[in-house]
């Protein structure tokens, strides 16, 4: 088969371009699964606590992503304003991954510890209370809503399933742990838990 008979052949060439691209693929991919950079978590690294755990589902849930990346670059811009560039060990945990490329807002994988819960609190009531030239919608509704606290034992239990080395009794205090908590509780929990790790790692040039 020449070359002509691929390029005059519509669903061949799609097929076989198919074949190639699946085939490259495969040999950056597969690697990665038996790299312990990859899979193992970074120094410092713990799963989410129970109320951080109910936090990211809030996250989730009200499109945070969308605009905020979880992703340091290994750029001098980067590192200077944000602080160590992203390992995939500090994600081991993290179902789904949540490292991504958008910059609408700030990059938050840094976030934790640099501003208190309180100043959290204001700036999801109303962005504009703390950062004026903020166009960032405010979240009220967290301060009232309360987590679902029968559901997150559950949560861990399905998490432990997939390789997060929850413990029992860690599963078993989780009720009790988010009992009462409004979900802004919980969204500042899972914010002052980001990149926690990365501040006792050496700092790079």
């Amino acid at each position: 088969m020449n070359h002509e008979k691929i390029e005059k052949n519509v669903g061949l060439l799609g097929v076989l371009t198919a074949v190639v691209i699946s085939i490259g693929g495969l040999v950056q991919i597969v690697p990665l699964y038996f790299t312990g950079q990859v899979t193992q978590p970074a120094p410092g690294v713990q799963p989410y606590t129970a109320l951080q755990l109910e936090g990211r589902d809030v996250y989730l849930r009200e499109g945070c992503y969308n605009c905020h990346s979880q992703m340091i670059r290994p750029l001098r811009a980067e590192t200077e304003r944000y602080g160590h560039y992203s390992l995939a060990g500090e994600s081991v945990y993290d179902h789904p991954f949540q490292f991504g490329s958008k910059r609408t807002g700030p990059d938050l994988a840094r976030v934790g510890g640099r501003y208190s819960d309180e100043w959290h609190r204001v700036h999801l009531n109303n962005p504009r209370d703390v950062v004026p030239e903020s166009n960032m919608p405010g979240y009220p509704w967290l301060a009232a809503r309360k987590v679902d606290a029968g559901a997150t034992a559950g949560k861990m239990k399905a998490l432990r399933a997939i390789g997060v080395p929850y413990t029992d009794e860690q599963i078993a205090g989780a009720q009790a742990e988010v009992d009462g908590k409004t979900e802004q509780d919980a969204l500042v929990a899972y914010l002052q838990g980001l990149g926690i790790a990365s501040k006792t790692w050496k700092k790079q040039p």
